[in-house]
Parts: C-alpha cells; structure tokens; sequence
C-alpha cells in the first residue's frame, strides 16, 4: 500500500463553493475505492477537545475494577458500559482482544415506537458514578462526532455520482456506537495470535478516529502487507465498513486494520456510525432486502462473549 493511497483531507475544502472541493472530492472517492481509508482535519471538532475526551476516559480505564465492574456490559443483553479485556473475538483465528472498552449509543426519545421492539442497539447508556464530567463530556462528543460523520457521509454520496442527500433520513435514529478503547501495554504472556484487536473489518458504514498520539493502528493493503496509519493532533482517522461495502456493492471498500500493540499504552476513540436499524442496506438492483440492524446483530454476537448464543 502507497502512502497517497490513504489522502489527508481538509475539511474545509468539502464545503460546497470551496476553491479546493473538486480535488477533495476526488480524494474521498480514491479512498473509498482503493484503500478504504483517510484523514481528515480541519473539521467542527478540534485538538482541545478530543484531548477532554481522553482525560475523562484515561481515568476511568486506570479506575479500581471493582469500579468499572459496577457497569460491566457482560451482565447485560447489550453492548453498553465497560467491557472487560477479553471480553471481545473479532477474528475467529486469533485469541479475545486483550483490550478493555467503554460503549455508549443512542437512545430513543420517550414514546418512540421503537422502542417497544426492545432493540439492544438503543439500550439505555450505563454511566460510572461520581464522575459527573464523564457523562457529560462524552454525550456532548457523541452528538458532535455523529454530526461530522454525516456531513463526511453526504460528501462521500456527491464524490461517488450520487445526490449529495443520498444518505438523508436513514440516520435518524442511527445505532451509532461511540467507544473508548483502552490498550495497555502489550502483555508479556501474549503471542502470535494475541492482539490489542485482531485483524478485522468494521461492521457499520463510516468509521470516526481520535487517539491520543500513540501509533500502533495498521491497515492491510491489497497485497497483504500491513501499513502504520496516523493523524494529526486534532485529526481522525476514517474508514469505512461492511454496510457500505455492501451498500454500493463494493465501490465502497472495507479494509482489514487491527492493533498489536506495543510497550505504551494507547487509548483511541472511535464513533461507528451506523444507520438506523429498518435500513436496507441492500445493493442497487437486489430484490432481496438486507436490514442494517440484523446484519449488525449477527456481527455482534460472533464478536462479543457475552452476545454469543453458542457460548
């Protein structure tokens, strides 16, 4: 994989009028056919508040587990709170990912008529106590990163020949899942098959990336070779998933990336957003309609522990 097959955008060269749109544009539609991949900068979201992001979430990773454990997801029928290391399998060759994890996502409006579905994609947020600036910290990011994602979202729909609102009103509700990835140092007992998180392609459309300036995220090239990926202080990284792959019947690629790891510890924060749950997903032409909710809930029961009804 070649570096310019992974561009770097600015994001104020997306807006319409922008002197710089055309190339832009055509730097998104490289991405999303060839690598799967690109960084943006420059959006609604700076440095300085990425950077609260992490404090709130470095000290609730380094908290007491009896603390973390009080909102354990793994004594739930969801995918939100904390989530214990190995806790996770993203790829069936490899061990559970030794990372630990924070999940929240949307909930839905009181009266909504979803939810008397009892979708586990829209479960109520668990929140650890006494950290008041946690909720609030995350919550106002969370609302932040789904509004850049979209706008990212609506550029890829005009860079690939489609109207710009191709994409409108199928993120409603969306099961967008905002998550902080906590990776300590790399364990002395781990091995060949032990990963921060195995190789594996995400499950929903777009991919949303902040870290903290520790490298260790590799992505896969066509010829099988793995390539460090990173972004400027108050940057993300971006990449797109199997939704959007299947989507635009594979214009849109969905790359093989994962995390060895390494002697620092590392935390990244990523915001997968997804559509809501009744969108199909299928390819243009097909007759068979594929729903995004169940193409996502068989990806999270093969991925965590707690989900699989074989265990």
């Amino acid at each position: 994989m070649r570096a310019t097959d992974i561009p770097e955008i600015d994001a104020r060269d997306l807006v319409p009028g922008a002197p710089g749109r055309a190339a832009a544009l055509a730097d998104l539609a490289r991405a999303a056919r060839v690598s799967g991949f690109f960084t943006v900068h420059s959006t609604a979201i700076d440095a300085e508040e990425i950077a609260g992001v992490l404090v709130e979430l470095r000290a609730f990773f380094h908290a007491p587990e009896a603390e973390k454990s009080r909102i354990d997801m793994a004594a739930t029928g969801s995918n939100r709170g904390w989530g214990a290391p190995l806790g996770e399998r993203v790829d069936p060759g490899s061990n559970p990912d030794y990372k630990e994890v924070f999940d929240m996502g949307f909930e839905l409006a009181p009266g909504d008529p979803l939810a008397a579905r009892g979708l586990r994609y829209y479960a109520p947020n668990r929140w650890p106590e006494g950290r008041p600036r946690f909720r609030a910290t995350l919550e106002r990011y969370y609302a932040r990163t789904m509004g850049v994602s979209m706008t990212l979202l609506r550029a890829l729909a005009e860079a690939l020949g489609a109207p710009r609102d191709h994409f409108d009103g199928r993120f409603d509700r969306p099961m967008a899942l905002l998550r902080g990835n906590f990776y300590p140092a790399r364990p002395p007992w781990a091995g060949e098959r032990d990963f921060g998180i195995a190789p594996h392609t995400d499950y929903g459309c777009l991919t949303l990336l902040a870290g903290d300036g520790v490298p260790g995220l590799e992505v896969q090239g066509r010829a099988g070779d793995w390539r460090p990926v990173t972004s400027r202080p108050g940057a993300f990284v971006v990449n797109f998933g199997e939704m959007l792959e299947i989507w635009t019947a594979g214009e849109v690629r969905a790359t093989p990336h994962r995390v060895i790891g390494s002697e620092a510890e590392r935390i990244s924060l990523p915001l997968f957003f997804n559509p809501d749950y009744d969108t199909d997903i299928s390819p243009p032409g097909s007759v068979t309609p594929r729903l995004a909710g169940e193409h996502l809930s068989r990806r999270f029961d093969e991925t965590y522990l707690h989900l699989d009804p074989t265990a």
